[in-house]
């Protein structure tokens, strides 16, 4: 009977994704100033806003911007360490990372954990190799508030956001969408 109750639960995180606590960790200098979000839905590439600018440092040492993304299909993945459904999706992102990279697709992995150490150490273990820089409550609220991960945002090549998914997705569904977005003129 408990690893019934046990395997339920695991099953509500994958389906939902993982809740993030009320607190927001403090704010540093590296985000940007926070731009109004508009309210994003899953679905065709409608309404497409302009994505939140940002200049983070990358848990390498090495800068990360937006702005130096122009012109590339861009995956920004909110993520935690803690989080099994954001530890079910890394797997998807780094092969799509390896498939796309060299057509235009850019993955920037947005940890929300509070330990920077946690985050090197995960990042290492698992050989990730796109950007992964820690994501601040500035920068969490400059999208639309992060209440739920993962969250991902998918930007088209002109930096506007064309869709957010909210919980795990599978790789199918990114690869759709990226293949969309990099065959867009």
């Amino acid at each position: 009977m408990k690893k019934m109750a046990l395997l339920l639960l695991i099953a509500g995180f994958v389906a939902a994704g993982c809740q993030q606590s009320n607190q927001t960790a403090p704010e540093k200098k590296e985000s940007s100033s926070a731009q109004p979000q508009p309210s994003l839905t899953s679905g065709s590439f409608v309404n497409r806003m302009p994505a939140a600018q940002f200049q983070l440092t990358d848990i390498a040492g090495k800068p990360v911007s937006l702005s130096a993304l122009k012109g590339k299909v861009v995956i920004l993945d909110f993520w935690a360490t803690w989080c099994p459904p954001c530890r079910q999706e890394i797997p998807h992102f780094k092969e799509l990372y390896a498939q796309y990279k060299e057509r235009g697709l850019e993955i920037v992995g947005l940890s929300v954990d509070d330990s920077s150490a946690e985050v090197v150490s995960f990042v290492k273990e698992n050989k990730i190799g796109y950007p992964v820089a820690m994501a601040d409550g500035a920068l969490q609220k400059a999208y639309g508030g992060i209440r739920g991960i993962p969250t991902t945002f998918m930007l088209d090549k002109r930096g506007a956001i064309a869709k957010k998914y909210v919980g795990y997705q599978d790789k199918s569904v990114f690869e759709s969408d990226i293949v969309a977005l990099l065959n867009e003129a």
